[in-house]
């Protein structure tokens, strides 16, 4: 495999292309790859709905939903099953495993449902199958309003709304606030007694008249003909003009029974934005889509449509955008583009104050380069760039760099001795191959297993693993191949400069500054115009790759001119004559610990005891445990809820109310409210609105730049403020939730209750609700079940009613009379592009269920009181039915309260909680044959705490075989994985010292990822120990490798740490624009995976060198021991003139021998009569 790096070293030139069409290609890909703020994930979940208008929720449940879940529940792959049964409604939702098969799971689905179906009763409507995406919310939302007729605005929406939807990029465009149209006939009771006409009649008349009739063609000797004949409806009066009833020459038409208008549906809800009614157009991209791109896309659409209105409708309707995701995105991509080069730059510092110049330009060249050639296998496996890709890159910033510095490290010794350029890199990288590829490999060995995560936290988490194993291969590549050849010609090319250098040395000292200035203004003006091709104006004018050309020129030229001024300004100084090995501080400490077989057992022994010191004390002052990490909450939705049978004009006028304060809160930016049903579509986790809410209140805050200067603007106060005092209305309660990214859920102490039983599911849900309530902590208790109320049931006596020749049917048309209305038949006007319904129902002010007493239906024997065989009584109300896995269900469900501490000081989380209570449960509380179990985020917790378990097992077994496949020794194998031991105590450290909590998904994640990091130092360490070993004695062996090595060591520990350091701090330098971000948003997300990576490599590389040695010496002591108790007993059964006990007696007297140690020294410089020195060799001495 070396040959590897001597066939790259003789093709120096087509390596040097291959760098340059990497580095463009990886250009382009960057700036073409879709930007997002979440990663878009796919859940493998369908969700089947079939509405049956005036079913009920129990025979929904028996007539729907049971024969669903026989035909669904053995679908192949089906994790779980629920199933809501309400009034007019069944739907049933599966979810399946991870990786699951779309197409062939959809088409077993309509399979199976066309089998169900076969058993549904008559009445129902097809059935519809829908997925979920997390992609699938609206990025943006445009507003309309104003002082305009509601028919006026629709128009102008929908007008909107088509031209939005013919945009390539978009999806689809969704209406909230709107009312459908519908062509409404208002009934005259008495004319239909004195016409004598029935509810049935009528709908036969309209259904008749509103065909499309097909009539084909006449075929004639003059040609054929087509026969049309216009029969549907597209105007109101061609139903006006019906004729209903025919006598003689007397025509009664549908207009003489009616009152005709086309109108809209009567309001269910209300909508408005900052505080003015509104139809809001929420916008939906298509995946693969750049995000800021389509909302560009989409501003100039408006406007140009705006630019088209009349000039009085332009000044009537008001047009806005709000909860722009875009921005969001735009200010993460730029906050972590700030962090990434943040990292570069604290690393380049640690590696130019260690390596110098030339090699730490070296080391810096492998970072663009790797990122660049990961964009590019990004781009061939269509991943949109993340939050998740762009931490991915910082964490990789300091790993990456490991084997460059290995090489340039080995080829700088490499170079001082003698060997030309292109010889010591290739040198280095052939010595170094198989160490870099080993640590490489077994850090790619600690991502490898994270692929398989599963569940939403594994596909939300899953592209941190694709990014590091992208870039870390591709830094394998940079460190083995490219490197070697571009430090060749580097080399080379230093010597040309090396020669200008010297021409420019007889120039005057000041033009050198001059030089040395203008080398530094052309440096920085690179830089800037490649981070904003428009600098200095304070925005970016375009990030195309043809704009920043010149920026990168100007900062090479800057570079260059750098580098001869400052070798031009060096005087050149001799240097002195280095030769023999000379002891270090840190080689005597090494030498003190492995020089006799007591010190390393005192040193493991100290090492082990801290270790374990630092778990007990963690274990009882942790700061708890979280399933996610939690951040700054930029949007909320407000839950306003209340009980009692409410009309929409009291639901709104509290729902005004909670907005009001809302609106007058400092910090927010936009108040969507609505009063009913309907808002906007929200990525809201899973998250379901409490049963009695009767209105909502959607905040989105100003963005967070705007507010980071002013510490009471922060997400958290505010959304508290406006809690406090949302507290103080009266008559309703209302409930919060953080709309923050990520998989956690908004009530993560989530318990279901299971059984058969109706009355004893309700009482078990009742005692849990009144525990969770009691129970210290828990705030925004809800439970699952049917609010309390009555329906009004009416019955039919079909033996009454048969003797008058009645029927249920006709009873059920008077009945909708009085409601909705009979739905005669739809029909399409000009103002609208889907059908309209065609209603007819009685006046407002007979719509009452007292109206049903009054009524009269004309049966066979006349006309007869429909109270003569209909009873109306009250029944109690059970508007919903759950199901899960084939029994019914009730959830009950609590957030948990912030800063809050338990008796003995343990904080208050969810997980805490959760362990109380289930010791509760554990008592058997509840009716018998009730089952319970915690779900939601627990259930989530539980599946990935066991998955990062199993991982970082399968970690350990995988480096575990590469490490044997280089040691070949079981002993060096375990001691190279005992630093991750090291570095879980470092982890736990930062946690205390930062204040943290441990994070499953965060911190867990940074444990496994630390296990692949914090090997590299052993690797290093006893790979060249083992080089050592077989020329020189075994603890000489371990005292050189650790002076030799700790540079390295050290280096790439710190270029680790440098790297992440910034993150950890959440703090994020604007290098295009200038100034500084300190705990964005984007950088809570990260903190507590830095830190478990600062933390536990940090301490686990102090630990591990003096660890290493301490056990590899052990080893040695104890083959020693082993060896001269063998020797002393074969000596003493020999005999004292035996050899063995000759050559015992000879080995004593040699150590008892005190033998002169010769070390190189720096001679003192003799001072000469006129004050200068003299240099002189350096000399011998003995160290007595």
């Amino acid at each position: 495999m070396t040959g590897l790096v001597d066939w790259a070293a003789a093709r120096a030139r087509m390596v040097v292309a291959f760098v340059l069409m990497s580095l463009v290609a990886g250009a382009l890909a960057y700036i073409e790859l879709p930007k997002e703020g979440e990663p878009d994930i796919e859940i493998p979940a369908l969700f089947i709905s079939v509405p049956f208008p005036g079913i009920s929720a129990e025979d929904a449940e028996k007539l729907l939903i049971k024969p669903m879940e026989t035909e669904l529940s053995d679908l192949d792959g089906l994790d779980s099953m629920t199933a809501t049964a309400r009034e007019n409604y069944a739907g049933v939702a599966l979810e399946f495993d991870f990786g699951w098969d779309k197409t062939k799971i959809l088409a077993d689905v309509r399979d199976r449902m066309n089998k169900a179906e076969a058993d549904f009763p008559d009445g129902y409507e097809k059935y519809t199958i829908s997925e979920i995406n997390f992609s699938e919310f609206p990025i943006l939302v445009v507003n309309l309003s104003g002082e305009v007729p509601e028919r006026t605005l629709v128009r102008a929406a929908k007008d909107l709304q088509d031209r939005l939807e013919a945009l390539d990029p978009v999806l689809e465009v969704s209406m909230a606030g709107q009312r459908d149209e519908m062509l409404e006939v208002i009934l005259d009771p008495l004319k239909l007694e004195s016409y004598n006409v029935t509810a049935q009649e009528l709908v036969n008349v309209v259904t008749a008249n509103n065909q499309l009739i097909a009539a084909d063609e006449v075929e004639t000797a003059n040609g054929a003909f087509a026969v049309k004949i216009p029969a549907s409806f597209d105007d109101p009066s061609d139903v006006y003009d019906l004729p209903v009833k025919v006598n003689g020459n007397r025509v009664v038409r549908l207009g003489d029974l009616a009152d005709i208008r086309l109108t809209f549906e009567d309001r269910s809800s209300t909508a408005r934005f900052n505080g003015e009614p509104t139809l809001a157009l929420q916008v939906v991209k298509r995946k693969g889509f750049n995000i800021i791109d389509t909302s560009r896309l989409v501003r100039e659409e408006v406007d140009k449509a705006r630019a088209d209105w009349a000039p009085e409708l332009r000044q009537a309707i008001v047009v806005t955008t709000s909860n722009d995701q875009s921005t969001n995105v735009e200010s993460m991509v730029r906050q972590l583009e700030g962090s990434v080069l943040t990292a570069i730059a604290l690393v380049m510092v640690v590696v130019l104050a260690f390596l110098g110049t030339r090699s730490a330009l070296l080391v810096g060249f492998a970072i663009p380069t790797s990122f660049l050639l990961c964009f590019v296998l990004l781009a061939i496996l269509d991943v949109t760039v993340s939050n998740i890709v762009m931490f991915g890159l910082i964490l990789a910033v300091g790993m990456l760099v490991d084997g460059a510095i290995v090489v340039v490290e080995y080829a700088d010794r490499r170079i001082a001795e003698g060997t030309g350029p292109m010889h010591a890199f290739a040198d280095a990288a052939k010595r170094m191959f198989w160490p870099i590829v080993s640590s490489t490999a077994t850090t790619l060995c600690a991502f490898l297993p994270m692929l398989f995560w599963p569940g939403v936290a594994g596909e939300f988490m899953g592209l941190l693993p694709v990014t590091l194993i992208f870039v870390l291969s591709a830094s394998l590549v940079v460190a083995l191949v490219y490197l070697p050849v571009v430090g060749g010609v580097a080399g080379r090319f230093s010597r040309v400069l090396w020669r200008v250098t010297e021409r420019l040395r007889p120039v005057p000292k000041g033009l050198r500054l001059g030089l040395m200035a203008l080398a530094l203004a052309t440096a920085f003006l690179g830089a800037m115009r490649m981070l904003n091709p428009a600098w200095p104006a304070p925005g970016p004018a375009s990030s195309g790759p043809l704009e920043m050309l010149p920026g990168l020129v100007l900062f090479t030229l800057g570079l260059i001119g750098c580098s001869l001024a400052v070798n031009a300004l060096r005087d050149p100084q001799p240097e002195p004559v280095k030769a023999g090995y000379r002891p270090t501080l840190f080689g005597r400490l090494i030498r003190a610990i492995a020089g006799n077989p007591v010190m390393p057992l005192v040193t493991a022994g100290a090492v082990i005891a801290f270790v374990a010191g630092v778990f007990v004390y963690y274990g009882k002052h942790n700061n708890g445990v979280e399933f996610f990490v939690k951040t700054e909450p930029e949007q909320a939705i407000v839950y306003v809820r209340a009980r009692g049978n409410l009309s929409i004009d009291e639901k709104d006028a509290m729902v005004k109310a909670a907005e009001r304060i809302v609106l007058a809160e400092p910090g927010v930016e936009n108040v969507f409210s609505f009063a009913g049903e309907g808002g906007l579509s929200q990525n809201t986790g899973g998250a379901q609105p409490p049963l009695d809410t009767i209105g909502q209140v959607q905040i989105e805050l100003m963005p967070w730049q705007e507010r980071a200067a002013d510490p009471d603007l922060h997400g958290g106060l505010i959304l508290a403020r406006i809690e406090r005092k949302l507290a103080q209305i009266p008559g309703i309660r209302t409930e919060i939730l953080n709309l923050s990214d990520g998989p956690a859920s908004a009530k993560p102490v989530h318990l279901r209750l299971k059984g058969d039983n109706w009355d004893d599911l309700s009482a078990a849900a009742q005692i849990a609700l009144d525990r969770f309530e009691a129970t210290e902590g828990l705030r925004d208790v809800e439970d699952t079940r049917p609010l309390p109320g009555i329906d009004w049931q009416v019955d039919v006596d079909t033996e009454e009613a048969g003797r008058f020749g009645a029927s249920a049917v006709l009873a059920g048309q008077m009945v909708q009379l009085v409601t909705r209305g009979i739905l005669l038949d739809t029909m399409r006007v000009p103002s609208s592009d889907e059908e309209i319904d065609i209603r007819v129902r009685l006046p407002e002010r007979d719509r009452l269920l007292s109206t049903l007493d009054t009524l009269k239906v004309r049966t066979e024997v006349g006309l007869v009181p429909l109270s003569n065989f209909v009873t109306i009584t009250p029944v109690r109300k059970i508007g919903r039915i759950n199901r899960v896995d084939g029994k019914r269900y009730f959830d009950v469900k609590a957030a948990v309260a912030d800063g809050l501490k338990t008796a003995e000081g343990q904080p208050i989380n969810a997980n805490e909680r959760i362990a109380t209570l289930t010791r509760w449960l554990d008592t058997g509380p509840f009716p018998q044959g009730i089952s319970w179990e915690w779900t939601g985020d627990q259930e989530d917790q539980e599946e990935s705490t066991a998955f990062l378990s199993k991982a970082f097992t399968a970690a350990l077994g995988l480096m575990f075989i590469i490490l044997l496949a280089q040691f070949n020794s079981f002993y060096n194998s375990v001691l190279v994985l005992l630093a991750v031991v090291l570095s879980s105590a470092g982890v736990l450290i930062g946690m205390l010292v930062m204040g943290q909590p441990f994070s499953i998904i965060m911190t867990g994640t940074g444990v496994v990822a630390l296990a692949g990091i914090v090997v590299n130092n052993n690797i290093v360490l006893i790979d060249t120990y083992q080089d050592y070993a077989r020329y020189m004695p075994r603890i000489e062996a371990i005292v050189r490798t650790c002076e030799d090595r700790i540079r390295p060591v050290f280096l790439t520990t710190v270029t680790t740490m440098a790297g992440l350091l910034s993150m950890m701090l959440g703090v994020s330098f604007d290098f295009a624009n200038g100034g500084y971000t300190q705990g964005s948003p984007a950088s809570l997300w990260w903190t507590q995976l830095a830190t478990a990576v600062v933390f536990g490599l940090g301490v686990a590389t102090v630990l591990t060198l003096v660890f290493t040695p301490s056990l590899l010496a052990l080893r040695e002591w104890v083959r020693a021991g082993a060896y001269g108790s063998v020797r002393r007993l074969a000596a003493l059964s020999a005999g004292p003139d035996s050899r063995a006990a000759r050559d015992l007696a000879l080995t004593r007297a040699a150590a008892r021998l005190d033998a002169p140690e010769i070390v190189w020294t720096e001679a003192p410089e003799p001072r000469q009569a006129d004050g200068e020195s003299k240099g002189k060799p350096d000399g011998l001495r003995a160290a007595e």
